[in-house]
């Protein structure tokens, strides 16, 4: 049986998950796991990792990177796509990130984050997807009536290959017990957890 995360709080009213026209439309065009993160590019090549959603809605936004002169990477976040003087006002002194090789700055990256219950570490993480064939297969699952409220559902996603050879897969699967996911998202509500920290950079588990 699986349990509703049925706490007083905004995410949680309805599990219709849908992503916007914005969400469908980066998906369409051409083209972790660690602490509090779950990266898709973090899971080991033939592995797996489970998990159940608990955000009635995405955050999205646009991703740059940026690096500082010792080497520290930095996501850089945007409500909407940013221009290059948007993106070299915001990142500052960081120097933003190249392609892979080397030729010119990587584009703006539309992505998705959302909080999860992740069964492998047993924690709240926030999910972020910014591959376009996991954002489209999460917006093919969520508009097909079965799977209409994620309550009754968890995710496994999986990953095959390295590098440019990285295949990815999304599927739904029967949702256990996940009663205690309840009692981590209420006690990380308590603590100040806001997932629109992400937009300033700040830590979206504590406030300021």
């Amino acid at each position: 049986m699986c349990y509703g995360i049925g706490v007083q709080h905004e995410h949680i009213s309805s599990m219709a998950f849908k992503l916007s026209n914005t969400a469908r439309s980066q998906s369409a065009a051409g083209n972790t796991t660690g602490g509090g993160y779950l990266s898709p590019s973090k899971v080991p090549s033939g592995g797996s990792v489970r998990f159940h959603i608990i955000d009635a809605e995405p955050l999205e936004y646009f991703c740059v990177w940026g690096q500082s002169a010792e080497g520290q990477l930095k996501p850089f976040r945007f409500v909407e796509e940013p221009t290059p003087n948007d993106i070299a006002a915001e990142l500052g002194d960081f120097e933003r990130r190249k392609n892979r090789e080397e030729t010119a700055f990587e584009a703006p990256k539309f992505a998705l984050s959302f909080a999860v219950w992740n069964y492998d570490t047993g924690s709240i993480q926030i999910c972020e997807f910014s591959q376009k064939s996991l954002i489209r297969e999460l917006d093919k699952i969520s508009q097909e009536e079965d799977y209409s409220d994620f309550n009754d559902w968890d995710f496994k996603l999986g990953k095959e290959g390295q590098g440019l050879t990285t295949e990815y897969t999304l599927r739904p699967v029967p949702c256990k017990d996940n009663s205690a996911a309840n009692a981590a998202y209420q006690k990380a509500v308590k603590e100040g957890f806001d997932l629109k920290r992400l937009l300033t950079g700040a830590n979206p588990f504590k406030a300021d």
